[in-house]
């Protein structure tokens, strides 16, 4: 899950706010020579994953990231490919405790920045490997460190904890009930928690991993523990990031955006789409005219929404296309996961021709090429609709149909509106598997219906 945007009545109101997030560690338990933060999850880095988690999140001013040394270089490459924003990066030390005071000392002393960032408030430790955390609890530990001082998220105790004699038998049990699971999020009065860092031994940093029982030990501040969610799990072993992988295309296929012109039967063809679709995944609909610079759309393409159905009453319409295609590069989303953008384009004619003249086929293929190596994966269906009786769709798919197409397949109208949400549920979970064929031929599904109005869910 890329993670959703939070609501912003959690806002805190705290001001301000950093985070510091520790990515040093080798990564010795995933195995592989590729420490698990800088690991591939769907083509990205997961930390560049929890840097948008924190990035996406106004108020938190600054976001300090963490690196041993031989990765420096690393983490400024992918903070310049994605486009992140407000981000430092620091050297770290050779333990966790080392590194994070390492980033503390950001706000206070010269030897780690080339200039002193505002002092916080507040300050998040947040590991860089935990990608999936939400505002929502984000918000939580912070105004509840605001108010005691110190909070960490906690949840509840998955095993029961046992202690082993020197024989290596049982020696007792903890009751599970009792106790808790220390997780990330942690917050802190920024005064509190470098003082803390400050006093400590050196074997509380070379040894010690809670940041709170820092606190606690040297500050006398007993911190308020928030439950969390389950969602904030640490990637550790290497079956870590193939769940990570599976959490981020499905959050990634839960969500659609249908735009449509503002003529009527354009707009009948979007709410139908948004009827049949919105019991499956989150919908949002909107009518604008595309030739106008619509704030809406402008505010949509700028949050977290990586599918897109547009309905046109064009025919092949790519230069309204390519005006969408351009206004989602603007807006930096690709950058961060491949697009998805299902181009409808409904021809209101007396013509029932199901043919694609080669030239059009040949210029929808290229631009289908071109747009895919700005991670936009496009696909384009031609709905041919006389008098609101008949409709037939065409599909544009990739080179692994047959050669042969265009071809038609009859779809009994009783199944259209199912199948569509069948077919775009696929459509948006294999988009994202980004395999190297280019898009090539387009095989051609029709459907045929006495009255657009009659469609019902399957």
């Amino acid at each position: 899950m890329e993670p959703s945007p939070g609501s912003r009545d959690a806002r805190p109101a705290v001001a301000p706010v950093a985070a510091v997030l520790p990515a040093g560690g080798s990564g010795e338990r995933l195995g592989g020579a590729t420490p698990k933060q800088f690991c591939a999850v769907q083509g990205r880095p997961l930390v560049s994953y929890t840097v948008r988690a924190m990035e996406r999140i106004s108020w938190i001013a600054d976001i300090i990231v963490v690196v041993s040394p031989e990765n420096i270089e690393i983490m400024k490459s992918i903070i310049e490919r994605y486009g992140h924003k407000r981000v430092t990066i620091v050297k770290g030390g050779i333990t966790r405790h080392r590194s994070i005071f390492n980033g503390l000392k950001v706000f206070a002393e010269n030897e780690f920045s080339n200039h002193l960032l505002q002092k916080p408030e507040v300050v998040i430790i947040h590991d860089a490997v935990r990608p999936f955390v939400e505002e929502d609890i984000l918000s939580k530990v912070v105004m509840a460190a605001k108010e005691h001082g110190a909070a960490g998220a906690i949840r509840p105790l998955v095993s029961t904890v046992i202690a082993s004699a020197a024989d290596g038998c049982l020696d007792h049990s903890l009751e599970r009930a009792r106790y808790r699971a220390s997780e990330m999020p942690q917050a802190f009065l920024f005064d509190i928690i470098y003082e803390a860092y400050r006093q400590c031994t050196d074997y509380d940093l070379d040894y010690g991993t809670e940041c709170l029982h820092l606190a606690l030990k040297y500050c006398k501040t007993n911190a308020k523990l928030v439950e969390g969610t389950a969602d904030l799990w640490k990637v550790t072993y290497k079956r870590d990031l193939y769940a990570a992988e599976s959490i981020i295309k499905d959050n990634l296929s839960q969500q659609v955006c249908v735009i449509t012109d503002v003529k009527e039967a354009v707009a009948q063809v979007g709410f139908l789409l948004h009827e049949c679709l919105k019991n499956q995944i989150k919908v949002e609909a909107i009518s604008i005219s595309l030739s106008k610079n619509d704030s809406h759309l402008q505010n949509i393409f700028s949050g977290q929404c990586y599918n897109f159905v547009c309905v046109k009453d064009k025919k092949y319409a790519i230069q309204e296309t390519q005006q969408l295609v351009d206004m989602l590069e603007k807006s930096n989303i690709p950058l961060l996961h491949p697009v998805v953008l299902i181009s409808v384009h409904l021809d209101i004619s007396e013509n029932i021709s199901f043919s694609i003249g080669m030239e059009e086929l040949t210029r929808i293929k290229k631009f289908a090429r071109e747009v895919k190596k700005k991670n936009i994966l496009v696909y384009g269906l031609l709905i041919q609709y006389k008098h609101l009786r008949k409709i037939v769709v065409k599909k544009i798919w990739n080179q692994t149909a047959p050669s042969s197409c265009p071809r038609q397949e009859a779809v009994p109208a009783s199944r259209f509106t199912g199948m569509w949400v069948s077919r775009y549920r696929a459509l948006m979970m294999s988009s994202l598997d980004l395999s190297n064929n280019l898009f090539h031929c387009i095989p051609v599904l029709t459907v045929k219906t006495t009255s657009l109005t009659s469609y019902t869910p399957v």
